[in-house]
């Protein structure tokens, strides 16, 4: 799947918005029948444009009433050290999204925490202990602003 039409964008958008679509709710919706419809979702996954499908979770109504963002600087940046590092970091269910940046640090990493006191144990006890650390930077959400698992599509328009 070299390049996607207007149909397969209008099928991105709409799993996006609701991905508990039935195929003929999909269908019907982007203007396909439903086998034609069902053919492109699969070949969309296939494809890796679909990577799964997730229920979307309030993270305050299980408890976890803290988000924060921390900057980790890394001690050296070799390879090795950096894999390490990564590795560390994928196996902690409280790192919710990690990037490595560029500019001031080595990852940006978003954690959550039921509370302050929850998070600063966490940091004292898991955070500064990481391979290769050599210092946190925390700033905490004050307020959610927009948060969305929907990527804008306007740029795969044909």
């Amino acid at each position: 799947m070299e390049k996607l039409d207007r149909f397969d964008v209008q099928i991105l958008n709409e799993l996006q918005a609701d991905a508990r679509l039935t195929n003929a709710e999909l269908a019907q919706r982007v203007g396909l029948s439903a086998a034609p419809c069902w053919r492109r979702v699969r070949a969309l996954e296939e494809a890796g444009y679909i990577k799964g499908y997730h229920a979307e979770i309030d993270r305050h109504r299980i408890g976890l009433g803290v988000l924060a963002f921390v900057r980790l600087d890394a001690d050296r940046n070799t390879g090795e050290s950096t894999r390490a590092m990564e590795e560390a970091i994928k196996k902690i269910p409280e790192i919710v999204s990690c990037h490595y940046i560029s500019g001031a640090g080595t990852f940006e990493m978003q954690v959550v925490s039921s509370d302050l006191n929850s998070f600063s144990q966490f940091a004292r006890e898991v955070l500064i202990n990481l391979p290769n650390v050599k210092d946190i930077h925390t700033s905490f959400s004050l307020g959610e602003v927009k948060a969305s698992s929907s990527w804008p599509l306007k740029q795969l328009k044909p």
